[in-house]
């Protein structure tokens, strides 16, 4: 069994401005609530940043090093530069052991189940779930949004981590 088979992951997709990362931090935090070791990946699109120029960790990076560790008492952080995109087995393989891992973004990317958000007035082109057969529910502010898929209320949070919670159960 591979590392990647060990994580269950859900993954959170949809378009800009749908409130993937609300609802996905609002689920976190639930399931952390309720006594779930868990973890976040999150897919930057456009790259992203995390140094500050002038900060010692952007010094060394500049200075050439392929990756740099900051460590402090209670958390720690690895920037690693990389030639090509990393897949998302290779970013789950650096996690430790969880109970569930909070994907957002990656839409074609990586085959677990996803939820997609969508909003009313937010959701203008077509449904994920029209293509993506990785897309096991719809979150949205109205039913009619989520088609033939099992729809779960954006504004109720509880609700989405007890279908995440279930379909984890479903898997074992």
């Amino acid at each position: 069994m591979t590392r990647r088979e060990t994580l269950f992951a859900v993954g959170f997709i949809g378009r800009s401005g749908v409130g993937k990362t609300t609802l996905a931090t609002r689920v976190l935090d639930i399931l952390c609530r309720r006594g779930l070791r868990c973890a976040a990946i999150k897919d930057a699109h456009h790259g992203f940043d995390m140094d500050r120029p002038g900060k010692d960790s952007w010094r060394y990076r500049e200075a050439g090093a392929a990756q740099v560790i900051v460590a402090s008492d209670n958390r720690w952080a690895m920037l690693s530069e990389v030639n090509e995109t990393p897949t998302l087995e290779s970013l789950m393989a650096k996690l430790e052991a969880v109970d569930i891992v909070i994907i957002e973004g990656f839409k074609s990317r990586g085959s677990m189940p996803k939820i997609e958000v969508r909003r009313e007035g937010a959701s203008l082109e077509d449904a994920l779930f029209l293509t993506n057969r990785d897309i096991v529910a719809v979150a949205a502010d109205l039913p009619d949004l989520a088609g033939n898929l099992p729809w779960l209320d954006m504004n109720c949070p509880e609700a989405v981590a007890d279908f995440i919670v279930t379909l984890k159960n479903s898997v074992q």
